[in-house]
Formats: structure tokens, sequence, C-alpha cells
């Protein structure tokens, strides 16, 4: 039999609202009687029932999780992290699945239906509208792998995609790359468009280089390929960036199939660094971006937003490093 709040106070010796007291959050008890009530509760294995303690707290402790990229690796790492870390914190993850959605009406009211406490909105690619209309709902809300701005209207964790895209650049340009070119997905993803200005601003500033943009249908395996395929029936560029790893992936795959050698024959630089850029029949070079250190502080800005509601939004933007391996050649 489940044993019950009035099963602890009686092993407890104390009444039952004392019980309902020591699990509620925030609620005044002593503790001396935090630890009888604990003790009782765990010898009888009791735990207390979420939706009643939401009924008294007005808390759910229920954090909406949005995003809108799940065919991409890295989401499973990203989501992995973001669930345990969640979780360790007391805070139970509900995930949307946006698909192709581009617009929050649905998402807000599916949310809305949950009384989710907060939400968190882990996408590169979905305008800052979409964050905002949770903040305009007074849902707080934390934008992940956001678009970067100096004056945010909602809280922004994530990297400076302008930043890369130069990065990247300076890469293939110090490597003696004379023709360069930069891979993408949809051309309406705001990531996709600042690492594509970020990228022009480098080669700008190199006459003699020659540049070009293109964007696929989406951030695949398959697009990667298809798009790289493309390159090769025309006149491909000597190296590439490619804005998501498992684009450069599918681009691999089709330098395979025309025979041809990354470094050798073609450089390839990558974003992301999920894990499987470094197995080795990959061994991609790779700009990381650093995924749990980005994780953790959105964690840690929902618990400040819960407590805070009305914290004025900040943009926490993390450095990107360069993972050496061999898609690209030597300096």
């Amino acid at each position: 039999m489940t044993p019950t709040l009035k099963d602890v106070a009686e092993l407890a010796g104390v009444s039952p609202s004392a019980v309902s007291r020591t699990f509620t959050e925030g609620a005044s008890v002593s503790e001396r009687m935090r630890r009888k009530v604990e003790l009782a509760a765990q010898k009888l294995g009791y735990s207390p029932n979420a939706l009643a303690s939401s009924l008294t707290t007005g808390r759910t402790r229920l954090v909406g999780l949005v995003s809108n990229n799940f065919q991409n690796p890295i989401f499973l790492e990203v989501f992995d992290l973001f669930t345990r870390t969640l979780q360790e914190r007391g805070l139970q993850p509900l995930i949307v699945n946006l698909s192709d959605e581009v617009e929050p009406e649905n998402s807000l009211l599916m949310l809305r239906q949950y009384s989710v406490d907060a939400v968190v909105v882990a996408s590169s690619t979905l305008p800052t509208s979409f964050a905002s209309a949770f903040n305009d709902s007074d849902i707080p809300v934390v934008h992940t792998f956001g678009r970067f701005d100096s004056f945010p209207k909602v809280h922004v964790v994530g990297i400076d995609n302008i930043e890369c895209g130069r990065m990247a650049a300076k890469t293939l340009i110090a490597r003696e790359y004379k023709s360069i070119a930069y891979l993408d997905g949809p051309e309406g993803s705001t990531s996709a468009q600042d690492r594509h200005r970020g990228f022009m601003e480098e080669v700008v500033l190199h006459p003699a280089i020659k540049a070009r943009a293109r964007y696929s249908a989406g951030y695949s395996f398959e697009a990667g390929r298809i798009i790289m395929l493309e390159e090769l029936s025309e006149k491909p560029a000597e190296a590439y960036f490619c804005g998501d790893d498992i684009l450069s992936i599918g681009a691999l795959s089709a330098m395979h199939t025309h025979g041809l050698k990354p470094s050798k024959d073609i450089g390839i630089i990558g974003l992301n660094d999920m894990q499987m850029s470094g197995w080795q029949s990959f061994d991609l070079t790779t700009i990381r971006q650093p995924v749990k250190k980005i994780i953790k502080a959105s964690v840690d800005l929902v618990e400040e937003i819960l407590l805070e509601p009305n914290k004025e939004p900040e943009a926490l933007i993390f450095p990107c490093e360069l993972v050496e391996r061999g898609t690209l050649r030597k300096e």
C-alpha cells in the first residue's frame, strides 16, 4: 500500500500540516522538524505528490523545452544535457518538438495548458520574436543558442555566430586557400545569416580571395551531401566552411563518392564539434561551441528568473575555439 502524508505524520509524531510544510518550497519549518519528517518519509518510502505541491505553491516546476532541430545529432547531446541538468535541479522538462513551425502560437497554447513555470527555446535558427512571444505572455523565457544582441528583449545564452563566421574565413585564408565557400542550412535561419555576415566581412579584407555562399534545405546529413554534390558537378571551391558539423559530414560523403580526399583535394571546416565529428572516419576540423557551459548557464538563468521574474534580460555569450583535426591543410 502506498504510504500517505498522514502515515508520515504519525510515524514522525507531528501534524499532517507539518509534513506538508516540510515538503513545500519556501515554507517555514525548523531544522529539527525537517529531519524528523524526512527520516519518517525515507523509512516509509514516501514521495510528496508534485501536483498537490503545485496547488499549494503555485509552482509546477515544469520547464518547457522547445526546439525545431531534432533531426540534427548535436541536439541529441543538447537534450541529454538539458534534461539531466534540469532534473538535477528539481525541475521537470516538458519537451516540445516544433517540426516546421516558425510561429509560437501552438507552443504557447500547449505550455500554458501545462502551467509551465518557464520556457527554454533551444534553437539557433528561430527569430528572436519567437522567444519574445513567451515573455510577452508573462512566461519567463531563456533563448539558448539565440541570436546575440547587445540589448536583448529576452535572456539569451549562446555564441556570437558573426564571430564564428569570421573565425572560419580567417582559418581558411591562413591555410592559403584562394577560392572558398560558405555552405549552411536555410537562408532564413538567423544563425546562418550571422555566420554569412562574419564570413564575408573577413573575406572583403582580402581582395585576392574568391568567395561565395550557398544554402541547403535544412540541417541534416542528406542536405549537406546534396549541396556538395551540386558543388562538385560545377567548379568546386578549394575549401568550404559548413555552418554545422552534420552538413560537413554530408559534404564529406559527397566528396568520397567522387573519390576526393579531405585536406588533400578539398578543405572542410565545420561548426559545433558534436561527438561524431571526432570519429576516425570523419576526423573533422571544426569550430567548437561550449555546449556544456551554455546549457549550465541556461539552467542557472532559469532558476534565477523563477526567483526574480522581472530580472533584466541579459545576453551571455561564450567564445568558440578551433578544433584541429584532419580535413584542412596545415598552416
